[in-house]
């Protein structure tokens, strides 16, 4: 405990500017590729849905401002909210178009995605002027609370992913763990520790596994770890979000304040 708040100490100028870099990082990639790609992009569209040349130009089109916009309004803190549903409209676009509806580990890490989004809003509202003027703000009815608590419960999926089921000792032990650290940021005890816990096992584990570095640009394992490794740093935005800001009004270590 004394090691985390020797680490918020230190960071805490820091720290959220670092999340939010980190947890716009895999829109600015793909925006990105979508600049650099843009024939592959639409060709691909066009083949995979048989919608036409114009619908798939749009398709990229959407997702190439979208998502470059979004970033930008984001590390310059301007109409934040707005930004973030136009993100949230990029991961639910993204996910028809690619099928990851159907694909039960790639749909729970998009969930993720939007649970570190879902954080960013709550950081972003103010009290005073608000997307959800007219709401009750009684602290424990309030909208950005619920947000939080949303934000915590979406981040824990990507972790879902990771367990590995197989009966070898280091296999259990990290599922034991991996668990118990994920269960203890969704209900919000010991949330700080356990969330910056979680940091430092997801940050070793995508730069062991998702090192795309290493593979040549040519190889498709490449792209496919880029995609991995950006995703997986985006969580790990939105979990630097949660030791920076707390786990909300509705959690575990809020109750303890008022026991």
């Amino acid at each position: 405990m004394m090691m985390t708040l020797m680490f918020l100490r230190v960071t805490k100028q820091y720290l959220p500017h670092i999340a939010r870099l980190c947890l716009i990082s895999t829109f600015l990639e793909d925006g990105i590729r979508m600049w650099f790609q843009w024939s592959e992009q639409k060709e691909y569209i066009e083949t995979t849905w048989g919608c036409g040349f114009f619908l798939a130009t749009l398709f990229v089109l959407i997702n190439l401002l979208g998502q470059l916009g979004g970033c930008i309004l984001i590390l310059s803190r301007n109409f934040v909210q707005y930004a973030c549903f136009g993100l949230f409209g990029i991961i639910a676009l993204q996910t028809v178009a690619y099928s990851i509806l159907w694909d039960p580990k790639f749909l729970m890490r998009n969930l993720a995605l939007g649970g570190g989004l879902l954080l960013l809003l709550a950081e972003s509202r103010s009290e005073g002027r608000s997307m959800f003027a007219g709401v009750p703000t009684m602290r424990e009815s309030s909208p950005k609370q619920y947000m939080q608590l949303g934000g915590r419960v979406l981040l824990v999926l990507m972790f879902m992913t990771l367990l590995h089921f197989d009966t070898s000792f280091l296999s259990i032990l990290q599922n034991l763990v991996g668990t118990a650290l994920i269960v203890l940021v969704a209900i919000g005890f010991k949330t700080k520790l356990a969330a910056l816990t979680l940091v430092i096992w997801l940050l070793a584990i995508n730069v062991y596994f998702n090192a795309f570095w290493t593979i040549p640009a040519y190889k498709p394992m490449h792209d496919f770890l880029k995609y991995d490794f950006f995703q997986t740093t985006s969580v790990i935005g939105g979990l630097l979000l949660v030791v920076a800001l707390g786990p909300g009004g509705v959690s575990m270590d809020e109750k303890k304040k008022e026991w």
